[in-house]
C-alpha cells in the first residue's frame, strides 16, 4: 500500500495497492497522485519519506519537479512521520486486524471505506477536532452550539460515524 497525508489537513491520498511494487508501478501511482494534488490546488512542499528501496531517483524527481523538496526519514525513527505511522496504526487495528484480507481487491475495498471515514469523520486534534473534510460549521469562527449528535453505526466496523444532528 502507497499512501500520502497532507499534514496541514491530514487529508489522506491512497495511491495504490499491490503485493508487488516496482519502480515502474510507483512512478505511475506518483503522476496519479500529483494529478490529483494539482487538481485540488494542493501545493507539493514537502515530500517525507522513508528509506525503502522502491523509491528510486526518478521518484525524487518527479516530486522536485512539482516543487517539493524531499526530506527522507532517519533509520528506526517513526515519530519522524508520526501522522503517517498513526493513520497505518489505526487501519491494523479497525480494519486489518478484523477483516480476513483474501486479496488486493478487497483489501483496496476496505481501505478506501476507511480513508472516507477518516477523512470525513474522524477528529484530529492537530485540526481542532475536525476531520480533513469536516461537513459542520468548518468555516466559522466560533464554534456552533450543538444539541443533539445523531450516530450512525458503520456495518461490520468498531467504529461509529457521529454528525451534529
Amino acid at each position: 500500500m502507497l499512501l500520502f497525508i497532507h499534514h496541514g489537513s491530514r487529508h489522506v491520498f491512497l495511491a495504490g495497492i499491490t503485493t508487488n511494487p516496482t519502480r515502474e508501478w510507483v512512478a505511475q501511482v506518483v503522476r496519479n497522485v500529483t494529478a490529483e494534488l494539482r487538481g485540488a490546488a494542493i501545493p507539493a512542499k514537502y515530500l517525507l519519506y522513508d528509506r525503502d528501496d522502491t523509491f528510486a531517483q526518478g521518484f525524487d524527481a518527479m516530486w522536485e519537479s512539482e516543487g517539493a523538496s524531499i526530506v527522507r526519514s532517519p533509520v528506526r525513527a517513526p515519530n519522524e512521520n508520526a501522522a503517517g505511522e498513526r493513520w497505518v496504526r489505526i487501519v491494523r487495528s479497525e480494519c486489518t486486524d478484523r477483516f480476513p484480507i483474501v486479496n488486493e481487491r478487497y483489501l483496496g475495498r476496505v481501505l478506501v471505506h476507511d480513508v472516507r471515514h477518516y477523512d470525513g469523520y474522524r477528529p484530529h486534534r492537530g485540526r481542532a477536532m475536525q476531520a480533513p473534510y469536516c461537513r459542520s460549521n468548518a468555516t466559522s469562527s466560533a464554534p456552533a452550539r450543538i444539541t443533539r449528535i445523531g450516530r450512525h453505526e458503520v456495518r461490520g466496523r468498531p467504529v461509529n460515524e457521529f454528525h451534529a444532528a
